[in-house]
């Protein structure tokens, strides 16, 4: 009965149901072949793929130039600009990937100079980057609260590439195999994207990028790159400089944790770019409703949190024994520490949400600025003393 009635409620609920389907999916398919391969390569070889993917994502805030939430507030606000948005972030984010690439290689010849598999691990990941500058239509979709149309695209690609990578698995493919994989879900879901923008009656070809737009965006999204950048570093960092200060097998045991504790993260993000639009429209509308709609949402963050933190602490390391073998066995306790930071990692979303409204992104760029920097000395302290727990304490 409170839904009835309510579109804008039924479109968001709508819309979040299918940005957790999608996540579930792959949570669950994806954990479990992503267990399967950890245990095929061994905790070393798993160890350098998570290192180099880690690697390039130190860089890939360049990629995103932090435009996500940007480009969907500045849709819903000026639908009739919204081809010139689209093809302006569409060339931004294309020179972020080059950018992006060309970085990440040049620095892990230098960190890693007679390493041939670091480098070819790295070179591919960040060709991703480069496909990612289709995200410009999932922005679109966003904005529309309209992600079903990304779910579906997506997941073609997902079930069809883990379908190859179970083929690796029974083939005992060699670990390269594995990151061209990767490499061929990004673009193949890239694809998906523009056949799904095309069925609902849009192209591509109407789109234009703009010197003035380009400035506008970047304008509002700089505070965004450098919070995206320290994000990223204080997200990744860890599991880079235990690979430079310890060991890859070290890396591939707290990584192990690592993806379980962010398993879920995608349940925030979901609800967070379903409410977006809704709490943009709003402040513009009735501020006393405004706030009430970010306290619920503040709520339910932190609810989420508390539901996910409680039982992983009683059975993470049974969990990570069944999942990943007992090769990996010392991850347990480690997601243990890192699964209850999930809750200030909850709260950080929501926070983004308000922020970006108000076009407070400066104060987000200080926030995590602060976080990166005692991220970082922390894992400089304790890596060397404790491995990959320094790295667990620190985050």
């Amino acid at each position: 009965k409170r839904l009835n009635g309510q579109h804008k409620l039924q479109q968001i609920i709508n819309n979040a149901g299918w940005l957790v389907f999608d996540k579930i999916l792959r949570m669950g398919l994806g954990l479990f072949v992503g267990a399967w391969v950890a245990r095929y390569l061994g905790p070393t070889q798993f160890g350098l793929m998570n290192y180099a993917i880690s690697f390039v994502a130190l860089f890939s805030a360049l990629a995103t130039m932090g435009l996500d939430t940007i480009v969907v507030r500045n849709i819903v606000r000026d639908p009739a600009c919204s081809y010139e948005t689209l093809g302006t972030t569409f060339v931004l984010k294309l020179i972020g990937g080059f950018v992006t690439c060309i970085l990440s290689f040049a620095l892990i010849l230098i960190l890693r100079p007679g390493d041939s598999t670091s480098h070819w691990l790295v070179a591919i990941a960040g060709l991703t980057t480069l496909c990612q500058a289709l995200d410009a239509i999932d922005f679109w979709f966003q904005s529309q609260v309209q992600s079903k149309y990304t779910v579906y695209a997506k997941n073609l690609a997902f079930l069809a590439v883990t379908s190859v990578k179970i083929a690796l698995l029974l083939l005992k493919a060699p670990l390269i195999a594995f990151a061209w994989a990767n490499f061929a879900e990004i673009t193949v879901g890239g694809i998906m994207l523009v056949v799904a923008y095309y069925m609902r009656g849009n192209s591509m070809f109407f789109w234009k990028a703009s010197f003035s737009q380009a400035k506008k965006l970047l304008r509002d999204s700089w505070p965004l790159i450098l919070s995206s950048i320290m994000i990223m570093i204080y997200m990744r960092i860890d599991q880079v400089m235990l690979g430079q200060m310890a060991s890859d097998k070290e890396v591939g045991i707290y990584s192990a944790a690592v993806r379980l504790a962010e398993a879920w993260y995608f349940i925030p993000m979901a609800v967070a770019s379903s409410t977006l639009p809704s709490i943009v429209e709003l402040k513009a509308l009735n501020e006393e409703r405004f706030y009430e709609k970010l306290q619920k949402l503040y709520c339910l963050m932190a609810f989420m949190a508390y539901a996910v933190a409680i039982p992983a602490t009683f059975f993470s390391e049974w969990v990570v024994t069944f999942l990943f073998g007992d090769a990996y066995g010392k991850a347990g306790m480690m997601l243990v520490l890192l699964i209850w930071s999930g809750i200030f990692t909850n709260l950080g979303v929501a926070r983004s949400s308000f922020l970006t409204t108000m076009n407070w992104t400066r104060i987000h760029f200080l926030t995590v600025f602060g976080g990166c920097i005692i991220n970082v000395i922390l894992n400089f302290l304790l890596i060397p003393i404790i491995g990959y727990w320094g790295a667990a304490y620190a985050t």
